[in-house]
């Protein structure tokens, strides 16, 4: 668990029972797992707007389901795998199932206990956003059986690899809070079921069916990223402080962004837009907030939207995938550009972990190109794990029942087919 501490540059800790709980880190890292807490019905206000009237309760309840399942899942085997004593550099040991073994424990001046469940709220966004890519079509008990092996034989292990002392954090990768094990991990996996789905049947256009639903998502997504990233430092020191004002920066950046495509493109900005600009900037930066300076964070979210953009509006046509909510246009394709950036943009005068664990300073900041190659490595190992498991898993339940729904079910509306309730009267 040491190397816990060392990947949020929590130097100077020592790892033990001897010492005593840091109420002021305790405190802190209570309210960020409660602003975490938030993203996941704030992702099912999101999406829940941007589809079709009939499926707005379904989409909503896989969100809100899926935070169930995960936490089940988390405390019997999922902590274990993805923080348990490590095994060969691939895996945790089992020392920590059920939580066992933990009691007396800290990870920096806060209980482990409390360090599980911020990191359970991790497990549960990324096994939320990937439903995005497959919503409207896919059989809800198909949905829990999937996102729950996804869950412990791909996210899991990613964690493990990246924060629990695997062979990406020997070789000096860097992920500040999640821009592969969580984002590319889960864009990568609705990419892969949205393609073994196939299509939507019956297509009701592309516009959301209500803004305003989404809007609110959106701004509670951004107010539970807040949490997301500043709480990955586990302490309240500078490197917290940065993440918070890197965020914020990476946000309106790729809004300011998003805005210029559209008014160039289109002749007018959007509200959908400024909301999806919103998520873009978020997801670029979480890797690297507590890595990069806040100018840095600006150019990082700046790019991130011609990005996205390309994934979302051209990318996806031209090949040919249904990725109904852009899973993977956004959160994969946003990812994968945080994950190159850390590479460019790190620098140990934000936090020392860059010039003391990771495989160097950014390209950009007087560093040769070791960490950007790294990084690379890290979001091809994110990218193959992911896409090999959700593929293996969705093949094997396919064998016994159908993944999507019976075309009647489809053209009604999954709230009305699957649930027995409708969200408008």
């Amino acid at each position: 668990m040491k190397m816990v501490l060392l990947l949020f540059g929590l130097f100077g800790i020592a790892f033990g029972a001897d010492l005593e709980v840091s109420a002021v880190d305790t405190l802190f890292l209570i309210v960020c797992s409660s602003l975490v807490l938030l993203m996941t019905p704030a992702l099912g206000m999101f999406y829940g707007g941007m589809v079709n009237r009939g499926n707005v309760l379904s989409t909503m309840i896989n969100c809100i389901m899926l935070f169930a399942l995960i936490c089940i899942q988390w405390v019997i085997l999922g902590y274990t795998l993805a923080f348990g004593d490590d095994i060969g550099h691939f895996i945790g040991n089992l020392n920590h199932i059920f939580l066992g073994n933990i009691q007396d424990s800290m990870i920096g001046l806060v209980s482990e206990n409390l360090f599980v469940f911020f990191q359970m709220l991790f497990a549960v966004i990324g096994a939320a956003i990937i439903t995005g890519s497959f919503v409207e079509r896919m059989r809800f008990g198909v949905l829990l059986i999937f996102v729950l092996c996804w869950s412990t034989f791909a996210y899991d292990v990613l964690a493990h690899w990246v924060w629990g002392g695997g062979w990406l954090m020997e070789i000096g990768s860097l992920d500040f809070a999640g821009g592969g094990v969580v984002h590319i991990a889960a864009g990568v996996a609705g990419l892969v079921g949205c393609l073994m789905l196939g299509k939507r049947k019956f297509k009701q256009g592309i516009l959301p069916h209500s803004l305003p639903l989404s809007f609110a998502g959106a701004i509670f997504l951004w107010l539970g990223w807040l949490g997301f990233n500043t709480g990955s430092a586990l302490s309240v020191n500078s490197v917290a402080v940065n993440a918070f004002l890197s965020t914020n920066f990476a946000v309106a950046g790729a809004m300011i962004s998003w805005m210029i495509i559209e008014w160039t493109k289109y002749g007018k900005p959007t509200l959908l837009g400024s909301i999806t600009g919103i998520v873009a900037g978020l997801v670029a930066i979480t890797p690297s907030a507590g890595f990069v300076t806040p100018f840095s964070a600006i150019v990082i979210g700046f790019l991130v939207s011609p990005i996205c953009f390309f994934a979302i509006s051209y990318l996806k046509f031209k090949l040919g995938y249904d990725d109904t909510l852009d899973a993977f246009g956004l959160h994969g394709v946003g990812g994968i550009w945080g994950g190159i950036a850390t590479g460019l943009f790190a620098t140990s005068s934000v936090n020392e972990i860059v010039s003391k664990e990771a495989a160097g300073e950014g390209l950009f900041y007087g560093g040769d190109f070791s960490l950007l190659f790294v990084q690379i490595v890290a979001i091809i190992a994110c990218f193959i794990l992911s896409g090999a498991i959700s593929f293996v898993v969705l093949k094997v339940i396919s064998i016994f029942v159908p993944l999507r729904v019976e075309e009647m079910q489809e053209e009604n509306g999954l709230d009305q087919s699957l649930h027995g309730e409708i969200a408008y009267r």
